[in-house]
């Protein structure tokens, strides 16, 4: 009972953080603080403002999850035994780092969302770990809520540490090569992740929402960069045609393997 209420208080406690984030209370906006380095400006690797649209679908998946997990049939799954509470932290952790971005040093949000990466990633290994059979309702709120959570974290992650990198005047370390290597280091992170989890889609989908809106921020706003805007189109291409054409690949193996007794 305690990880249920805590779970719930989690996802409640974040959506308080989302809706204080969004500027929706008249303070600032995330993307108004640390002056406008969490914008899309912020950094080679920051992606365009539509991109922040994934935390709908991700704010709504933790409410679902918070609902679900809380009816008396759930209360002893093994599954939310071993995903809750790393799910929880994701929820916590998300409110932090908005509040970390209003009121702290910029540093500090990278720090935060460092943590929320591994986190996401101990929560999506999780999941895949404790299945015990097919399940659509599970698949969705808990494989693929924990992916989609790592998937966007990183590509969040990313562009923070960038915006930080790009503060301290590094100069060639915020340049357009190291944007290409980060990305590129971010695609063989999706693909990796992905392999790992029984060619998952919903990490590398959610990298590719990212890399999409980084590639038409970086060719239609400023800072412009070609070189980074190209690679991010090729990147999100790359995550989700190798994830979904193995995850097809996989079912189609298992069925076969069924078929043939």
């Amino acid at each position: 009972m305690l990880r249920q209420v805590a779970v719930a208080i989690a996802v409640a406690g974040a959506l308080i953080g989302g809706f204080i984030g969004s500027g929706a209370l008249g303070g600032r906006s995330v993307d108004e603080t640390q002056g406008g380095a969490l914008g899309p400006a912020g950094s080679l690797l920051a992606p365009a403002s539509p991109a922040f649209l994934i935390w709908t679908p991700l704010y709504a998946g933790l409410v679902a999850y918070a609902v679900w997990q809380l009816l008396p049939s759930q209360r002893r799954s093994p599954r939310h035994r071993a995903v809750g509470w790393w799910l929880a932290a994701i929820a916590v952790l998300e409110g932090l780092w908005i509040l970390a971005a209003q009121l702290l040093p910029l540093w500090t949000t990278v720090v935060v969302m460092a943590l929320l990466v591994f986190v996401a990633y101990r929560a999506h290994r999780a999941a895949f770990a404790s299945r015990t059979g097919r399940s659509l309702r599970g698949g969705i709120l808990l494989d693929g809520l924990a992916g989609a959570h790592l998937g966007w974290a990183t590509v969040a992650g990313a562009a923070n540490a960038g915006a930080w990198i790009a503060g301290l005047h590094l100069g060639g370390w915020a340049g357009d090569g190291a944007g290409v290597l980060a990305l590129v280091l971010l695609g063989a992170a999706g693909i990796v992740v992905s392999a790992r989890t029984a060619w998952s889609v919903a990490a590398p989908l959610a990298m590719a929402w990212g890399a999409v809106w980084i590639g038409v921020a970086r060719l239609t706003a400023e800072p412009a960069s070609a070189p980074v805007g190209v690679v991010a189109f090729a990147m999100a291409a790359l995550l989700a045609a190798v994830s979904v054409a193995m995850r097809v690949v996989l079912l189609r193996g298992e069925r076969a393997r069924r078929a043939h007794g």
